[in-house]
């Protein structure tokens, strides 16, 4: 994005701007959602705004099935395609200033101004409205509790500068709202009950009957309502409406303030007949604190978080920006409360791709959070796949396979995506799904998952791969047809190396662990000799696609067939190609999406020499286009191993301010989170070198030209450890737990207190 489109100020902990841009209003929206794990909503704005809008209230866990079948329906396909539904708007305002609707789509106000603090969540929006002689300084603050999930609070004030402005202001729940991202505005939602009691008002609404035998949601939504001035409100009580509008004249100086205290329930945690006492209970529990006394337990709140988790970095607000940013919206919709929830790829942001769980989860999210958060938050991650191990086997034996196939996107376990390219072929997940299950154990150090409920999950998706490749008598060797790599710019290619890989590598690991697992789980599998023997036998004679006169492990069986042209070539008009270029044109191209065999190389990079690494880096990297989020961070971490240092801060650049900057230019439908920990990645894992192999954690940092310096907190079997680089010096200290011994720059150093080695200048 050019700067003078970048819609917000460079601010290390806020998010700013003084200009409302309407032209840009839905991506203004998405860079200033916020959530607490359990609920949240895009920046729209509480009052009307007639312009061009995307509203967007989200509860995790509350989703719809959309049916699926179609004229091009085939056999195995998912009957539905779940999704997020947008959920009652429950900061809904209408304000009146002398009789006319306040609506900044039709009105120029002056001093605008809006504020997303990552210290603490707080969403501040500001302006002066202007009529004649009358003028009013309007403030709006929100933010959804950290401390008490349920609750959502919103603040007004309204003072007056100049005039006597007759101000109306109707405070709302609203439950008349649609999704965009499908359905064509169909209503996902009917009223079951509301009403307005004494200074409380509640809606509760309930999801339309489905044919899927999927569960219906109910929700309620209660709220309080108190001012400053003691105004009384008159109730306002309608069909999918309920709420309170106060009146008042006002003099110069004089300031009506607003609070709006709200407690969401679903049936997800209590039943529909008790869920309006709860509602109640909740508001009376906190009734005796206000806004600023909530806003302070979220406060203190939020700064433990950023104790365990801020990465610094000097001399530059634009990365120092960025990876807070990141870290900030992650936090906002996981944080491991829950274990029936997983990270959507939108989070709280928006509806696209159905805002259900997909493999991002476990390649990208599961690193970050083993290092910046308490163990038992990736735990959890973990056993939301096993408890979704039936819906699992369901996806397997719908392709007539055996063993767990792992959906693409899923709210149950059971596959829900409706592209056949996905669901059919992209596979490989299946095997991030092991990959996370390894590297909670290996980073844990603590194998009871693993030989207890994971080794479960391992053994079935290893009779999953035993079963889906097939032998070639031509060859004399395994392969695996018909698939999706990761690099989604190519559908149904045949052995493509990544899946391949990761096969073989799922096979091994049950084969290395079966044996050790709890008595229990063993005799609740019985793995035979026979499909040991099976396996054994794949892993030792699978085919790998591979080029010896370039060297190279190749992304599939005909993809050196293409017309190789590096991704420099494209016009700037052509990028990004999945908005410009027909399926067939990209199907039919050379350029890559994400990393697809790099993909590999960054997961089992210990099995690969640096030669290896860099002759497959220095040839698929000028051909890939990044037009994943997921993209940049995998090939930062590999340009930063390979002292690509230029290549690697810019990739970081482009995965810590995908979403700020709009790189892809569809950030406006909502915030790709599960690719925020990307920033997180290729500081730590790229320019720190962190690394955890056979129980052995390393580190070779290096720093780059335009910083001064950077630090990051991580969390290691039981340990606190602090990594601080600046020009001179890598600083180590262990702030908490036992002493231990580590790797730097390759040598074995002991741990106790401080560790500092000169910064190697072979790294900088």
């Amino acid at each position: 994005m050019d700067m003078h489109k970048r819609l917000f100020d460079i601010d290390p902990w806020k998010i700013t701007t003084s200009h409302l841009d309407r032209e840009n209003k839905r991506l203004m929206e998405s860079l200033t959602s916020i959530g607490n794990g359990y609920m949240g909503m895009r920046g729209m704005f509480e009052e009307t705004y007639s312009g061009d809008s995307h509203q967007g209230v989200y509860l995790a866990g509350v989703w719809y099935p959309d049916k699926t079948r179609v004229g091009w329906w085939k056999n195995g396909y998912p009957d539905y395609f779940g999704k997020v539904i947008n959920a009652v708007n429950f900061i809904a305002m209408d304000i009146f200033v002398n009789g006319k609707p306040l609506d900044l789509a039709q009105v120029e106000v002056k001093e605008f101004h809006v504020s997303l603090d990552m210290r603490n969540g707080l969403l501040t929006r500001s302006f002066i409205y202007e009529d004649g002689a009358t003028q009013i300084r309007f403030t709006f603050e929100r933010f959804v509790s950290i401390v008490e999930k349920e609750l959502g609070f919103v603040r007004v004030s309204a003072e007056v500068i100049a005039g006597t402005p007759a101000l109306q202001l109707i405070s709302k729940l609203n439950g008349n709202v649609h999704n965009e991202d499908s359905n064509y505005e169909e209503m996902f939602w009917e009223e079951k009950a509301r009403e307005h009691k004494g200074d409380t008002s509640y809606l509760t609404m309930q999801t339309v009957p489905n044919n899927f035998g999927t569960p219906r949601f109910t929700v309620t939504a209660m709220m309080r309502n108190d001012n400053n001035l003691g105004l009384s409100g008159e109730s306002l009580n309608e069909a999918l409406m309920t709420g309170d509008s106060f009146s008042w004249e006002g003099l110069p100086n004089q300031k009506l303030v607003l609070e709006k205290t709200v407690a969401v329930v679903t049936s997800r945690d209590v039943s529909d007949e008790k869920q309006v006492d709860a509602a109640s209970h909740l508001l009376q529990q906190n009734s005796s604190e206000g806004f600023d006394e909530h806003f302070a337990k979220q406060t203190a709140a939020w700064q433990l978080r950023w104790q365990k988790a801020d990465v610094v970095i000097q001399g530059d607000d634009e990365a120092q920006q960025g990876i807070r940013y990141n870290l900030f919206q992650l936090f906002s919709t996981y944080y491991g409360e829950d274990e029936r929830l997983n990270v959507g790829p939108k989070g709280f942001t928006g509806e696209k791709y159905g805002g259900a769980t997909y493999w991002d989860t476990e390649a990208y999210i599961v690193p970050m959070y083993l290092s910046v958060a308490d163990s038992e938050v990736t735990r959890k991650l973990l056993e939301y796949r096993y408890k979704q191990l039936a819906g699992a086997k369901i996806n397997a034996q719908r392709q007539g396979l055996k063993g767990a196939l792992y959906p693409m996107v899923t709210f149950t376990g059971v596959e829900c995506h409706n592209e056949w390219e996905i669901t059919f072929e992209e596979i490989h997940r299946n095997g991030a799904i092991i990959h996370a299950i390894a590297e909670y154990t290996e980073y844990t150090g603590d194998r009871t998952y693993l030989l207890t409920d994971g080794i479960k999950v391992v053994v079935e998706v290893a009779r999953f791969w035993a079963d889906r490749v097939h032998y070639s008598l031509r060859n004399q060797q395994y392969m695996i047809h018909g698939v999706t790599g990761p690099n989604e710019y190519e559908n149904n290619v045949n052995n493509n190396w990544y899946t391949n890989y990761l096969a073989v590598w799922c096979l091994k690991y049950a084969l290395d662990n079966y044996e050790q697992a709890e008595s229990a789980a063993k005799a609740e599998l019985n793995v035979t000799a026979v499909e040991k023997e099976k396996w054994l036998d794949i892993v030792n004679n699978m085919y790998f696609p591979y080029d010896e006169e370039l060297d190279i492990f190749v992304q599939h069986d005909t993809f050196l067939d293409k017309e190789l042209l590096p991704a420099a070539a494209l016009k700037a008009e052509d990028r990004p190609l999945n908005q410009n270029w027909s399926w067939d044109h990209i199907l039919r191209s050379c350029y890559i999406k994400q990393a697809d065999v790099l993909q590999g190389i960054y997961f089992f990079g210990s099995q690969f020499s640096s030669e290896e690494k860099k002759r497959n880096f220095d040839f698929y990297e000028p051909l890939t286009v990044h037009e994943s989020s997921l993209s940049p961070c995998v090939h930062a971490i590999l340009a930063a191993e390979l002292g690509q240092e230029e290549k690697a801060v810019e990739l970081y650049k482009r995965t810590a301010r995908l979403d700020l900057d709009n790189y892809n230019n569809d950030t406006d439908d909502g915030l790709h989170i599960t690719s925020m920990s990307g920033s997180w990645l290729a500081i730590v894992q790229g320019f720190a070198g962190m690394r955890t192999y056979q129980g052995q954690l390393s580190f070779t940092p290096f720093l780059p030209d335009m910083w001064e310096g950077y630090s990051f907190t991580i969390n290691y079997q039981g340990r606190l450890i602090s990594v601080k680089t600046n020009q001179e010096q890598v600083s180590i200290e262990l702030l908490e737990g036992e002493a231990l011994e580590l790797l730097v720059y390759g040598k074995v150093e002991k741990l106790s207190e401080l560790l500092t080695v000169p910064l190697k200048e072979s790294e900088k």
